[in-house]
């Protein structure tokens, strides 16, 4: 069996494609169209995010290699969006798409190992072992340790699954604890990035990149670059691009001669592409699924322009 970067690597150079689209969905960002199918609740939210995320799916799983559901546009919908959530993961991957779950899970113990065994491994029940969620990434908060980081490793390497450990992250305020410097003079995200190393060494694959990475924004180039230099073996999920303001020529800095090395995401400005003065015109509301497509597709060639390979 391969490991599951390397089937991550080889979707991206099939499709020629290192874009994983957020599926972040919200009430408001649906169509008129849609809302106006289901009532006004919980349920028919639900029902409506689901329609939505399927649509959404079958327009770009030809041409983007995975999709990252934010775990908390679930949870906040309580048990129909958790069934939003299982529902959205088996529709992608019988569609082919790798499916990278955004939960940030992070805890110690008996607590860390439910927490994995709910999304990389097989929950217990007597002698019966089931599959909870059974996505095939999961990003993981490195703040407790390795006592934190343990649970998940083992069913990588027991399950062949994989793990992104926030390291350098998008959002504005990361560096008042990511760039606080140490004793040593190492910053805490280089710290990290030098653990993730160490953690990550016995799952390297055939393509030369550990299913243990790390996330780092593509609001922060310049770390980019440091963190690859530090860690070679390591594929990168890059969040920030499109909303939050990375830009293809900074991206590029964390990828490779060959153009491998990392999978950018993109969330509201793919999935809310109908409403963006660029597409609005051309697409309506009801072929918002095509907008996405259109979006994704100028994405890639964006990203291809400065990423080698």
């Amino acid at each position: 069996m391969k490991n599951i970067i390397d089937v991550l690597i080889e979707s991206v150079k099939e499709k020629q494609n290192p874009t994983v689209i957020g599926l972040d969905p919200t009430y408001e960002m649906l169509p008129e169209y849609i809302k106006k199918k289901y009532p006004q609740t919980i349920e028919g939210t639900c029902e409506g995010l689901l329609e939505f995320n399927k649509l959404i799916i079958d327009e770009i799983y030809d041409i983007i290699p995975a999709v990252k559901p934010q775990m908390a546009f679930y949870e906040a919908l309580g048990v129909k969006g958790i069934e939003v959530f299982e529902k959205t993961c088996k529709y992608a991957k019988q569609k082919g798409l790798i499916i990278i779950c955004d939960a940030k899970r992070g805890d110690i113990g008996t607590t860390a190992e439910r927490y994995s065994s709910a999304f990389l491994g097989k929950t217990k029940i007597g002698n019966v072992e089931e599959n909870i969620f059974d996505v095939d990434f999961l990003t993981v908060n490195p703040y407790l340790g390795l006592d934190g980081i343990t649970p998940f490793i083992e069913d990588c390497k027991k399950y062949n699954k994989g793990i992104f450990i926030l390291a350098k992250t998008s959002n504005k305020s990361s560096g008042d604890i990511q760039d606080l410097k140490l004793e040593n003079g190492k910053t805490i995200y280089e710290t990290v990035v030098n653990l993730v190393n160490m953690w990550g060494k016995d799952l390297v694959g055939e393509n030369g990149y550990s299913s243990i990475g790390v996330v780092v924004g593509a609001t922060y180039p310049e770390q980019l670059e440091e963190i690859r230099k530090l860690l070679p073996n390591g594929y990168f999920l890059i969040p920030g691009f499109g909303a939050q303001g990375g830009k293809a020529e900074d991206i590029a800095r964390g990828f490779d001669k060959n153009g491998l090395g990392g999978i950018v995401n993109a969330s509201r400005s793919l999935i809310c592409a109908y409403k963006s003065d660029k597409w609005k015109d051309k697409y309506s509301e009801k072929e918002f699924a095509k907008a996405t497509r259109a979006e994704a597709l100028d994405m890639k060639e964006k990203l291809n322009k400065y990423i080698g390979g």
